[in-house]
């Protein structure tokens, strides 16, 4: 039954084409949102996301006999709903699917059940529309919100093969968190840069063990093109950059195998026709430096089919926060 889910996603979003734990990107990772649909009013939708993990890796970043090659999957019920002209909340609820691979080829562990619900509270703090001298559309708006992350998603105890060794494979923090973010987007015509930050604050789940906090940051350029005023497709491309603090055990010993950075490449398209919405994005990474190189990121994807509730769009961008 899940394999049947994950095909149907990725077979729904690819012909139109990261909060709780580790920078890795497990099963409790980044709630990254890239580009939301364009909607008036309101959207419901799903997404899939699948990320790639190599963990337990030796000194110099070698594979050892305690190597092992994971995957994190997760279909998410998404939606957003705008309350008159300046504010938009948020919900993001993950089904996760996590699983383990020993460097011998055995199967280490599988994990599928609930994550860990977010919601969103953003305020747009202004928008302008102006035409230029040359007759050309200029618009800009920035958003500011913060949200939380209840633990709804299981987490277990004692998962860590070693005291100082990732706790990446869990499919909540078992804590609550908190988020704070700001989106800022222009556009000249049908030209744009979309820049957002986040930062996300961990607190100690009741075994004594907190995930360290996280910046993400991305920046994103994209092009709007209309066919027959019908269908519009939006190709984008830019940058993704995360960075989060070791982890912490008992409030005072921090987590070697944990935190770091990651920069990544970040190539997608959005498709928008009437009230739909579809969309993927890949991320590659061309940095980074994790768990104290006892860790290695793979590539990401993401894709989404969502449904505006409201009829006509608005013809400015609504981004990601």
């Amino acid at each position: 039954m899940k394999n049947k889910l994950i095909i149907l996603m990725m077979v729904a979003a690819l012909p139109f084409s990261s909060l709780a734990c580790d920078i890795c990107g497990c099963g409790v990772g980044s709630y990254y949102l890239g580009i939301l649909p364009e909607f008036s009013d309101k959207f419901v939708g799903l997404r899939y996301q699948s990320k790639l993990l190599t963990t337990h890796l030796g000194p110099s970043g070698e594979r050892t006999p305690l190597s092992s090659d994971e995957s994190y999957q997760s279909i998410e019920a998404w939606g957003a709903w705008n309350f008159g002209s300046r504010w938009r909340v948020m919900a993001i609820l993950p089904h996760n699917f996590n699983s383990r691979e020993l460097e011998n080829g055995s199967l280490s562990g599988e994990k599928d059940g609930i994550g860990d619900v977010v919601a969103i509270l953003n305020y747009k703090l202004f928008e302008s529309r102006i035409t230029t001298g040359s007759s050309k559309l200029l618009a800009h708006s920035l958003w500011l919100g913060a949200g939380v992350k209840a633990p709804t998603g299981r987490y277990e105890d004692g998962e860590q093969l070693m005291p100082d060794s990732p706790n990446n494979f869990q499919l909540g923090s078992g804590s609550t968190d908190f988020l704070v973010n700001a989106a800022y987007d222009i556009r000249l015509m049908d030209f744009g840069v979309n820049v957002n930050a986040s930062y996300k604050l961990n607190t100690e789940n009741q075994y004594d063990y907190r995930y360290g906090n996280k910046f993400t940051g991305n920046l994103l350029a994209y092009y709007k093109f209309n066919i027959k005023q019908k269908v519009r497709i939006d190709p984008n491309v830019g940058l993704l950059y995360e960075t989060q603090q070791q982890d912490l055990l008992y409030g005072k010993y921090e987590v070697y195998q944990s935190g770091g950075q990651l920069l990544s490449n970040v190539v997608g398209v959005e498709v928008n026709v009437g009230q739909f919405s579809f969309g993927s994005n890949y991320q590659m990474p061309i940095s980074q430096s994790l768990a104290n190189d006892r860790a290695w990121a793979g590539n990401r994807l993401m894709t989404h089919v969502s449904f505006n509730l409201r009829g006509k769009k608005k013809e400015e961008s609504l981004f990601g926060m």
